[in-house]
């Protein structure tokens, strides 16, 4: 009989670490690839393919409180009101924004900003470094000597000063005009969003306006020395009816995901949510799985494709716990479909930057508006039904018999969820 060699402490102490070594890089290097690999055929597939326009459920006006709602559902009427907001402004102009085309409607922007500059309103504008990666410099040397522009760093932020505090991108989406007119939403600037992207923002005239002003001016304000600073008002009403929750990591404040699940858990009746990427943390998750245990019609409504194939992969990695659970998963067919919106039982909803994903929950600056108000809800459900009928219900027994490449995929694209 051969014996069997007994390993001393540091062999075995060798070989352990080798293992975990292999194993953390199988970690690392299997999700990787396989995310590479999706990108590249997804560049491929969508070569040559046109673009179609996108559905607009229409333009609504609601009242809330003290405060004059609209919601926009089409880019192309969305800028128009902007820019003209803009053209209108007196004192001060506030433009916070993740993507800016050096496109048509980016130019329309530019020129519109530089006017309000030329006549003597003071203007600020501010945008994410990284995201703009790809626009030429030159288009952003246009702005009017007078417009203070702040271009977020992508690679060259303090991070010494703290990690958390200083990695977030700048990913809302905001406009406030002499401090009475606010916009936010999903729509960032470009001919893309303006007329292939369903997306979903709102203007609000009222109380709540100081809170878009107040977001706008902290990372400003982060990013600047003192005689630099922006200044923002106090609001004149304690309203209710209509809030504003930013996450500012400079500030280590990340209130929307608490939004989302005081929400999520308050449901008696229905939840109707609508995101374009959907990768939640496990608070998320279970909270909507509750709710459809207890009886509650939870309806999620995501791309069928969207813009980023990664995250669609990793997506669809919850969709066989959410079915089973009950939970309606919804896939938007008609376009891309970028809309950051939620509405609960008629009386509550929400419109603005954040998707539900890690990343805008607990990293990112975003910025979300609420209301309390049952016409409000009414016209985002209404919203949400129309653009129910152009999806595809994914049900449970079609879910099941997806091809076994597809669960290999699923399972290898788990380790990216803490990162997307």
């Amino acid at each position: 009989m051969n014996e069997i060699p007994v390993l001393g402490r540091p062999a075995l102490r060798r070989l352990v670490v080798r293992g975990l070594t292999a194993g953390a890089a199988a970690l690392v290097v299997l999700p990787t690839v396989t995310a590479v690999a999706l990108t590249g055929i997804d560049l491929v597939k969508r070569r040559g393919r046109k673009q179609r326009p996108a559905q607009r459920p229409g333009t609504f006006h609601v009242e809330a409180g003290e405060s004059s709602v609209s919601i926009f559902t089409s880019g192309e009427e969305l800028f128009e009101a902007m820019i003209a907001a803009i053209d209108d402004a007196r004192e001060s102009v506030k433009l916070e924004t993740y993507i800016w085309k050096g496109d048509e409607t980016g130019q329309r922007f530019m020129d519109a900003v530089n006017r309000a500059a030329e006549r003597g309103v003071r203007v600020w504008i501010s945008y994410d470094g990284f995201a703009n990666l790809v626009v030429s410099p030159r288009f952003y040397r246009q702005f009017h000597p007078a417009v203070q522009v702040y271009r977020m760093p992508a690679f060259t932020r303090p991070y010494w000063r703290g990690i958390v505090r200083h990695t977030g991108f700048n990913h809302s989406k905001i406009l406030v005009v002499d401090h009475e007119v606010g916009f936010v939403g999903g729509y960032n600037i470009g001919d893309d969003y303006a007329h292939h992207w369903r997306d979903t923002h709102v203007r609000q005239v009222g109380p709540a306006v100081w809170g878009l002003d107040h977001s706008i001016a902290t990372v400003w304000n982060a990013g600047h020395a003192p005689e630099e600073r922006m200044e923002w008002h106090t609001p004149d009403s304690w309203n209710q009816a209509v809030t504003v929750a930013s996450n500012l990591p400079i500030q280590l404040v990340y209130p929307v995901r608490r939004v989302y699940l005081e929400a999520i858990e308050r449901a008696r009746d229905h939840i109707y949510i609508n995101t374009p990427y959907f990768i939640p943390d496990q608070q998320i998750l279970e909270a909507l799985k509750d709710a459809a245990r207890r009886g509650v019609d939870v309806q999620v409504m995501l791309p069928k494709d969207s813009n980023h194939v990664v995250a669609d992969w990793v997506s669809r990695g919850f969709y066989a716990e959410m079915l089973e659970a009950g939970i309606t998963v919804l896939l938007y067919r008609a376009s891309m479909i970028h809309a950051k919106t939620a509405t609960v039982d008629g009386e509550w909803g929400t419109v603005g930057t954040a998707n539900i994903d890690r990343l805008s929950l607990g990293y990112n600056y975003e910025t979300n508006l609420s209301v309390v108000g049952a016409e409000f809800a009414a016209r985002m459900e209404e919203i949400f039904r129309a653009d129910a009928a152009h999806c595809d219900v994914v049900t449970s027994p079609r879910w099941e018999d997806r091809h076994g490449i597809a669960r290999v995929v699923e399972t290898l694209l788990v380790p990216l969820r803490p990162l997307l």
